[in-house]
């Protein structure tokens, strides 16, 4: 007769017999997991020792290319804006350096830079853009009228081009120096502008942006730009607009040009201007301007060629 106690012991047994069974399987299966998991680790630890390779190989390329712009940058532009005028005007966010370099290849063309204007934090700013509209509105010069677009980009670009731009049909001021100066401190004083003394009106402008805008009205600050400089190009005899890295995205002045056909018609797009050949690009995109023509130049997808002439 089988007693309880034998049955005690055979489930006992075969309860162990599982927890070895267990136990030596789990440590067979954790030692190939472990080596399976050390070889994946090492081959990710190679991909990326070879991405870090190939990335340190094409920024010393970049670096390169960009020392071979700087160097021939004033040759390829000698000459094609010879006493031309230009006013550059820029945003919070254009870094000085590029305003800097710009204004160094406009001098290797031959042209002369009759001013510069700072577009503050402010100036597009969407809380306060019926203040800028109402001032706009009452700094006008005597006798001229603004485009009837209610939006204040497209209101302060017909602004600024009576103050900043020649007629190009007769290569006069559209403003008195007295209309400029007073206007240009009326913008200041509410906080809109930055001016160097002495702006005088130029043929040409290039309105110099930094990258794409972050932050929840950076859809409307963007918009802003690019519609002030579609206007200011209407004024004068052309305007380039000018972005770093990024500014043709959506949330960049160019990305909002380059999706309206009607401001690309008009105004030219360099969407690297953060860079030596970019820069070239902004003075070659002037000269076309003074043709009659514009384009969509750089290295982001919405973008025509990398410069006039080499479309296709």
């Amino acid at each position: 007769m089988i007693s309880l106690r034998y049955h005690i012991v055979s489930i006992t047994a075969v309860f162990l017999a599982l927890a070895v069974g267990v136990v030596l399987g789990s440590t067979a299966i954790s030692g190939r997991l472990l080596s399976g998991l050390s070889d994946e680790k090492n081959s990710l630890a190679q991909q990326v020792n070879d991405l870090q390779n190939d990335r340190n190989s094409l920024n010393a390329k970049l670096t390169e290319a960009d020392k071979f712009a700087s160097s021939v940058g004033p040759l390829a532009v000698k000459d094609r804006l010879t006493d031309r005028t230009v006013v550059i005007v820029t945003t919070s966010d254009a870094r000085p350096s590029d305003r800097d370099a710009l204004s160094g290849l406009l001098k290797s063309a031959g042209a002369a830079v009759t001013g510069e204007i700072q577009l503050t934090d402010a100036f597009a700013d969407p809380s306060r853009a019926d203040q800028l509209r109402d001032l706009v509105a009452r700094l006008q010069p005597a006798g001229s009228q603004l485009p009837t677009a209610g939006d204040p980009g497209t209101r302060a670009g017909g602004l600024f081009g009576k103050l900043l731009l020649l007629n190009p049909a007769n290569n006069e001021p559209q403003a008195t120096a007295d209309e400029t100066a007073s206007a240009l401190a009326g913008l200041s004083n509410a906080g809109f502008v930055k001016a160097t003394s002495g702006v005088k009106p130029g043929q040409l402008a290039i309105v110099l942006t930094g990258g794409a805008a972050i932050g929840d009205s950076a859809a409307d600050r963007a918009s802003t730009v690019a519609r002030f400089a579609t206007q200011l190009d209407r004024s004068g005899a052309g305007v380039v607009l000018a972005g770093a890295n990024g500014s043709a995205n959506g949330t960049g002045a160019i990305g909002v040009v380059r999706a309206d056909t009607n401001a690309t018609s008009v105004l030219s797009t360099v969407d690297n201007s953060d860079t030596p050949a970019g820069q070239v690009v902004v003075v070659m995109a002037l000269r076309e301007q003074l043709e009659g023509r514009s384009g969509r130049y750089g290295v982001a997808g919405n973008a025509e060629a990398s410069s006039p002439g080499t479309a296709g």
